[in-house]
């Protein structure tokens, strides 16, 4: 049979596909490129120059973004991310606005946890769903060493207060790294256990700002499993979806919602899942990134800041999607990294 050509993104309507049949329902909103640590993965110690303010999005053109995307584009889910999405000033009222869009998306928020044990019931109150919260070592030494910031005793609090205000379940995010946190991976997954946590374990990404990642130094999905194994892992069941993480039940154990406790890993480089990848980006700065690898982004700022209408906007959001790769090609000898580090993209 002939194979059906793709068909070009629909103007005036119609969902954010690409040319290879997926359809993007989950926003990652950045909301600053700022943040209170400085995690070695990601900036240096000194940090970055950050963006000047008025390169940044308002809050209100955020929250047009943000409805343009759910009411025009189909999205359904919302995370907001950074930088440190929580030092955001108006981040209360751009949830707020969020959570009174019809149909309303689901809205989650990636965080170091610095701040959180004071935020997390305001979020809660302004319609935030749940969190996940970055934390890759239980020893304040070692976080310190990491982040460079001695507030290792915040983020536990931060977690801690996410849950006793209902944002769950309380996703952790954990990254390893050779020689410094790889021996881990057991103790932080008993520690999420213990408190009704549900841990991801995420492989280190080509996305440092001193562009330093190895290859070769990161610690594998394979490596991360095999540390697991006094677990006694069983497969889950249940479908992953367009979920990044794979996930493995904890026999033995229950989350806080009394369900099977589970365990993930995102396994982004050695298990690649562009294949059913669902993510559309928005920077801080309002261009629009149709993968975290894109080496080239779409600017909805100017669209905005020219008058254009809500149309327009949504039809070059669509163009912008259209043109996604098939995968992020880090296998790819010609593959380059993405000259904005993490921090700038937004999680």
């Amino acid at each position: 049979m002939p194979v059906e050509p793709p068909r070009e993104p629909v103007r005036g309507g119609g969902l954010l596909a690409d040319r290879f049949g997926r359809v993007a329902t989950d926003l990652r909103v950045s909301l600053t490129d700022r943040c209170n640590l400085r995690c070695t993965y990601c900036m240096p110690e000194e940090g970055l120059a950050w963006m000047p303010r008025e390169q940044q999005l308002t809050d209100d053109e955020v929250g047009r973004l943000i409805r343009i995307a759910v009411e025009r584009l189909g999205v359904t889910d919302v995370r907001f991310t950074g930088g440190e999405p929580v030092i955001r000033r108006g981040l209360l009222g751009i949830v707020a606005a969020a959570a009174t869009l019809q149909p309303r998306p689901k809205l989650s928020i990636t965080t170091n946890g610095i701040g959180l044990e004071r935020m997390a019931g305001p979020l809660r109150d302004a319609g935030l769903d749940r969190v996940n919260v970055s934390l890759d070592t239980l020893s304040p030494t070692r976080f310190e060493q990491l982040t460079h910031r001695d507030r290792h005793a915040d983020v536990l609090k931060g977690l801690a207060g996410a849950a006793a205000a209902g944002l769950t379940p309380v996703k952790i995010n954990t990254v390893l790294m050779r020689g410094i946190n790889d021996d881990e991976a057991p103790a932080l997954l008993q520690f999420a256990l213990d408190h009704g946590y549900q841990l991801r374990f995420i492989e280190q990404m080509p996305l440092d700002a001193q562009h330093q990642w190895d290859r070769h130094e990161m610690v594998t999905a394979e490596a991360i499993l095999a540390s697991l194994e006094p677990f006694g892992l069983v497969p889950d069941s249940v479908s992953r979806g367009t979920a990044p993480a794979e996930t493995w039940l904890v026999p033995g154990y229950v989350d806080a919602a009394g369900n099977p406790a589970r365990v993930g890993v995102i396994g982004t480089v050695t298990r690649p899942f562009c294949g059913n990848c669902d993510r559309t980006r928005l920077t801080a700065d309002g261009q629009v990134r149709n993968c975290l690898f894109a080496t080239g982004e779409t600017d909805l700022r100017g669209l905005l800041r020219e008058g254009a209408g809500d149309e327009a906007i949504a039809d070059a959001w669509r163009v912008a999607m259209w043109g996604k790769k098939a995968g992020h090609g880090i296998d790819d000898s010609s593959f380059l990294q993405p000259d904005r580090p993490m921090s700038a993209i937004g999680g």
